[in-house]
């Protein structure tokens, strides 16, 4: 017997081919309601078409031979018939006689010379039930047939990727907000309903609105189904430049492109990173312990298996000065994903239950949001940051370590003489910090202008460490300095990951490390 091509995983799988056929199909299936449908709906028909496809061609195939064998037909001597439980083997029958039997009603027997030699006697005209009247099973006698359902359960992770994939190939067919619909059957939005949801967003400061409360000023005809309309208008706005799609997974949101926060929309010089090779095998043990710890965005280490859903990491400056949370592939696990690069949610206070809006960047691998809150708490550099993924969908809890307003002797960033020098001052600090890492800012100010002027020069690195190792070794008895001191101290002046600043640090000559990340000068 022939396994039917459908019932076998390769099908679905590595031998998926959306054909021509497949393609009229489904553009026919979307004339007969307009409505979009989501990747699985359009999986399970296809499967269902293909099932019903396939039946139909063996049925034609074997049908060219003689008749299909059932034993509810009856039948002529002379005619040639199709026997599909014996393999569809091919027979002429050569005589017809009355049945026999006191159990069941009567029946015919007829005797079929079969074309490989010998004769075999079947039923006909026998209605009661019997496994090959089921005209379902006809074809496939001695096979379990998986229905096109079950087949979908089984492989429907193999045929949504492909069916996805080809679908986005086929100009024939466009996908938003997780559903797809026929190009050519969408509703008309004309460019005066467009002012009308521009003007819809400007009265509410930009957004963001859902779909559903532009189209009830929007004005589209009524005979359409709203779930075109729907489909329609977000087609539209994807297409106009004025509209930001800044909903996350699951939700369609619109924004005023004009209206989102500059931060959000160009990435600040603070977080821009001139990207620099470096050897990552001059990298010891130690620095890449450092590394690992400090889970800086622009090193892209590899996240856990198994996402947090709470976890902490220490500020950084550049992150301090905007506002920003730093999306290490960790942390970013904790935040709202979407189809568009950037994402409003709401961050919430997790002391107060305070909400306020944040929007994820992941283009650039961070989310804004916290400037006021760093502001309002006096939340030093290299404070513990608490992240926790909110219990309602899209709200990203935060909350500091430790919250206990206290006096310390830190490490203060003094400019000096157009250079940045450092002190150890006392200090009011309202949460638990990295000893390493912290550094108090009092005067952020002219720290940005050294930034912008060291931006300007093209200051190199290596330069930069020369300058700022021996500053901060000043503040240290044993006149030694920490990998990750270094690291936040230079990320006052100049955005860089600890990889190729680590790097830069073993290629110099002027200091030797003394071990556990400490270095001093030779």
């Amino acid at each position: 017997m022939t396994v039917r091509a459908t019932q076998t995983p390769e099908h679905w799988g590595e031998s998926f081919n959306f054909t021509s056929e497949d393609r009229e199909y489904l553009l026919n299936l979307f004339l007969e309601d307009e409505l979009p449908r989501s990747i699985d709906e359009l999986a399970l028909a296809l499967i269902r078409f293909r099932v019903q496809r396939e039946e139909a061609a063996m049925r034609r195939k074997q049908q060219a031979q003689g008749t299909l064998y059932q034993p509810k037909r009856s039948f002529q001597i002379g005619e040639q018939i199709v026997l599909p439980a014996l393999d569809f083997a091919v027979g002429q029958v050569s005589a017809i006689r009355a049945g026999h039997n006191p159990e069941v009603g009567p029946f015919k027997v007829i005797q079929v010379q079969m074309t490989h030699g010998g004769s075999r006697e079947f039923a006909a005209e026998f209605s009661d039930t019997h496994h090959l009247n089921e005209d379902a099973a006809i074809l496939s006698p001695t096979e379990t047939l998986v229905s096109p359902e079950d087949l979908y359960a089984r492989y429907r992770t193999l045929l949504k990727t492909r069916l996805q994939a080809a679908l986005k190939d086929c100009p024939d067919f466009i996908w938003l907000a997780g559903q797809w619909f026929p190009r050519g059957l969408l509703a008309d939005v004309n460019v005066g309903q467009l002012n009308i949801a521009e003007a819809i967003l400007d009265m509410n400061s930009g957004g963001p609105l859902p779909t559903e409360s532009l189209l009830n000023e929007v004005g589209l005809p009524p005979e359409i189904n709203r779930p075109l309309q729907t489909f329609s208008l977000n087609d539209a706005l994807y297409q106009d430049e004025r509209f930001d799609e800044v909903g996350p997974a699951g939700g369609v949101l619109w924004f005023l492109h004009r209206l989102e926060p500059p931060e959000v929309v160009t990435p600040p010089r603070r977080l821009v990173y001139t990207q620099v090779d470096y050897d990552r095998s001059r990298l010891d043990a130690t620095a890449l312990k450092v590394e690992q710890y400090i889970d800086d965005e622009l090193s892209q280490l590899p996240a856990s298996d198994e996402p947090d859903d709470e976890l902490a990491y220490t500020l950084t400056y550049p992150h301090r000065r905007i506002g920003t949370v730093p999306l290490s592939p960790g942390i970013a696990a904790l935040f709202p994903t979407g189809r568009t690069q950037r994402i409003r949610f709401m961050f919430e206070d997790a002391r107060t239950g305070t909400q306020w809006p944040g929007w994820v960047v992941r283009e650039h691998r961070y989310a804004f949001g916290l400037d006021s809150w760093f502001a309002a708490n006096d939340v030093p550099a290299g404070a513990y940051v608490n992240l926790r993924r909110g219990d309602e969908p899209g709200v990203v809890l935060v909350d500091l370590q430790g919250l206990r307003l206290r006096r310390e002797w830190v490490r203060v960033a003094v400019p000096r003489d157009n250079r940045l020098t450092f002190e150890m001052l006392k200090r009011p600090i309202p949460c638990n910090y990295d000893e390493q890492m912290i550094v108090v800012v009092d005067d952020p100010a002219n720290v940005d202008r050294l930034f912008a002027q060291i931006g300007e020069r093209g200051t190199p690195l290596i330069e930069l460490i020369e300058q700022l190792l021996p500053e901060l070794a000043r503040l240290s008895p044993q006149g030694n300095v920490h990998i990750k001191t270094l690291y936040a101290a230079i990320n006052l002046l100049q955005r860089v990951p600890p990889g190729p600043l680590f790097a830069a640090l073993v290629t110099q000559t002027s200091f030797r490390t003394v071990g556990d990340g400490y270095w001093i000068a030779r």
